[in-house]
Formats: structure tokens, C-alpha cells, sequence
């Protein structure tokens, strides 16, 4: 479904019985809420499931192509405004990740429970954003299949890189989807966004982290600074995965995520 937040074009998807708290996907970059196909398929048979694309991203619209975290912040509250939901558990991947603590730092009240998976709370070292900057120029040069080819390798296991696996032929395909334009302005976008990481303390929702055993880009080690920092969180590492542990392992990412929502 498709609708207007803020005057951009956000395409979502709502699924599931009308019952219980909602939970919505946030997907990271730079992929679609495609992501969450294991999630959405597993969870939409007890909950009212939202997954949607990131402005830029999937099927929502590209503008010009200039971004910020805030302003897909803001996305997600008009969303739930248009929605007509209060609160809702939140459930965030790498990018999602940043978005969502930056949205429960602007109004925590909108949420009953948050779920960072891959990410951490840390802006970017100067290094980092130097190296957004050049992908953010190649990406426009050489395009989206190119892209994929050198992200994926970075956020899959060997496993799934050597074989060409249905995880890795899927993610390669959302990849390749989105506009080589809207990837070079939420490269940008990510390097500017704010450090979420004084806020940690004062995250007072119930909080479950979870993060692949073999994740290089968000390593283990920044998921477990954040459970360090945010009481009474949970911090689950899913084995044979990397950054992308909700597609590479969903069994135990399942497993993990429905306890917590019982909970």
C-alpha cells in the first residue's frame, strides 16, 4: 500500500490479525522491507505485522534524492499517526536500527518495546564517513549490480557468499532494485546522523538485541556495549550469521524475537 507522510511517498505493508500491540520492520540499507519476508511470514499469524520502505528505498518514492535520519524519523511517526497506532514494538535492522533509537530518544512514549538487530549506537568515525563518500560517488558511476556484488560479501556469511545461496540471490535482487541515486543520498544521509549513544541510559521500554555471530560491520562488540548501557536489555548473538542475521538465520532470530514479544 502506498501513502503520503509528510509529502514523500511511503509504500507499506500491513498484515495480520487485528490483536495485540503492532510491530513494525524496519528494514536497513540498503534494501527493502523484502528483508523481513522470514519475519513477516512467521509473526503475521499472532500479530498485526507493518513492514514499509524507507523513503528512497523499495517502492517508496525517491524525491530528490537528499535525506536525513531525521526526516526518516520523522516518516515513522507519521506513519503510525496515519495508521492510527499509539504504540508499537519496534523491530530494527543496521539502518532501522539508527532510525529507531533516534525515534525513541525524539518520543519514547510511542513504543512498547524495541528490538535492535545489527546495529549500534555510534555515529560514524571520520574514516567511515570517507568511505560513504566515495561509495555514495562510485554507486552513481557504476550502478546498483556493481554495488551488490561488493556490499553483499561485507554482510553475508562465507557461506552464502561462495554459494550464491537463495538468501544471497534474494538480497542481491533488492539491491540491485533501488535507485543508485537515493543509495548515494542515504550513504550521505548515515554519515550525518546523530550518536545515539548518551541516550542508552535512558531507554526505560523493554529492549532485546540480537546480532550474527560473524558480523563485521556492526560486530558483536557494539551489541554488547549497547546491553552495557541499556538496563535490563537482552543480548542474544546469532550463530552462522553476519549482519543480516534475520534472513541468514531465521529459525534462532525467530525463536529469540517471539519469546521476547511474549515476554
Amino acid at each position: 500500500m502506498y501513502v503520503k507522510v509528510n509529502g514523500f511517498g511511503i509504500d507499506y505493508s500491513i498484515e495480520g490479525p487485528n490483536t495485540g500491540v503492532p510491530i513494525i520492520f524496519i528494514h536497513g540499507f540498503p534494501f527493502s522491507k523484502e528483508m523481513w519476508k522470514p519475519q513477516v511470514a512467521e509473526f503475521k499469524k499472532d500479530y498485526t505485522v507493518i513492514s514499509y520502505d524507507i523513503r528512497g528505498h523499495g517502492l517508496s518514492d525517491v524525491g530528490n534524492g537528499q535525506y536525513t535520519i531525521e526526516y526518516c524519523v520523522d516518516d515513522l511517526f507519521g506513519l503510525l499517526d496515519i495508521l492510527h497506532i499509539p504504540k508499537a514494538v519496534i523491530v530494527a535492522s543496521s539502518m532501522g536500527g539508527y532510525i529507531a533509537l533516534r525515534a525513541v530518544e525524539k518520543n519514547q512514549d510511542r513504543f512498547k518495546g524495541l528490538v535492535l538487530c545489527d546495529t549500534r549506537s555510534e555515529d560514524d568515525s571520520n574514516e567511515v564517513k570517507i568511505k560513504r563518500a566515495v561509495n555514495a560517488r562510485n554507486v552513481k558511476i557504476y550502478g546498483m549490480k556493481k554495488f551488490a556484488n561488493l556490499f553483499l560479501p561485507t554482510a553475508l556469511t562465507e557461506q552464502n557468499v561462495h554459494k550464491k545461496t537463495e538468501v544471497w540471490r534474494h538480497l542481491h535482487d533488492v539491491i540491485e532494485r533501488n535507485s543508485a541515486n537515493a543509495m548515494a543520498g542515504i550513504m550521505i544521509a548515515l554519515a550525518g546522523r546523530t550518536n545515539s549513544t548518551p541516550f542508552l541510559p535512558s531507554i526505560k521500554i523493554p529492549t532485546l538485541i540480537m546480532v550474527g555471530q560473524f558480523d563485521v560491520l556492526t560486530p558483536p562488540s557494539c551489541s554488547i556495549s549497547m546491553k552495557e548501557k541499556i538496563n535490563d536489555s537482552e543480548l542474544h548473538i546469532i550463530p552462522n550469521a553476519a549482519h543480516i542475521s534475520n534472513a541468514e538465520n531465521p529459525e534462532e532470530f525467530n525463536k529469540f524475537l517471539r519469546k521476547f514479544l511474549k515476554s
